[in-house]
């Protein structure tokens, strides 16, 4: 059988479907606990800042997005609903409708590779309200947890979780602490940063492209 050589774009796309395609060794979750920190670490980045909610009930599933990406909210076991909540009906968070209940983040899709947000408390009547602590559980496709612990969170306590495979939850609640919501603002979902290897090789396939196209036009 004769083999002939693919042509050098067909070449450069085939090697980078390859890499894009390859499993992710030694996959592992990594928390970070400032909104800078994370945000480096992580490619483009959707917020979802629960600005269009009212103190009202939710019920959930529901349906959300953070950005370009779409996630579903959900909370229990207790009682499926959510509420909005807020300080100053202007800045609006999302809260559980029972104070025992968790609030779980999932159907994020293929190629989130990070979640995060302000993690705190909430009381009855959907103010902020000092906890003693706050409990965070993420998941990712390679069947990795990790679970975190928030010690007294307030308004401006971020967290985020980054995998270096899919992230597909993550949930919050607040453990044996009467009067006390789980209560969560500005939702970041995440892409990966681009692999360098990967960048690499596209921009010498732009590179190749350019010259290629170039030699045809003063063939032309």
């Amino acid at each position: 059988m004769r083999i002939f050589p693919l042509p050098a774009s067909s070449a450069i796309i085939a090697a980078a479907a390859m890499l894009a395609g390859a499993p992710a060794a030694n996959a592992a979750l990594t928390t970070y606990t400032s909104q800078a920190g994370y945000l480096a670490a992580v490619g483009t980045t959707g917020v979802d800042t629960f600005d269009d909610l009212d103190i009202e009930p939710y019920d959930t599933p529901l349906p959300r997005t953070a950005g370009d990406y779409s996630y579903i909210a959900t909370t229990g076991p207790g009682n499926p609903r959510a509420y909005g909540a807020s300080n100053d009906d202007i800045d609006w968070w999302l809260s559980s409708s029972r104070a025992t209940d968790a609030i779980t983040f999932s159907g994020f899709g293929p190629g989130i590779a990070g979640a995060g947000g302000y993690f705190f408390g909430s009381d009855i009547a959907g103010f902020s309200v000092l906890a003693t602590s706050i409990t965070l559980t993420a998941t990712d496709s390679s069947g990795a947890t990790l679970v975190y612990t928030i010690d007294a969170p307030v308004l401006t306590s971020f967290v985020g979780f980054v995998s270096d495979v899919d992230i597909t939850s993550l949930s919050v609640q607040v453990l044996g602490q009467p009067g006390v919501w789980p209560t969560v603002n500005d939702f970041h979902l995440s892409a990966p940063v681009p692999e360098p290897a990967t960048c690499g090789m596209l921009l010498g396939g732009l590179g190749l492209l350019g010259y290629a196209a170039r030699r045809r036009q003063r063939q032309a």
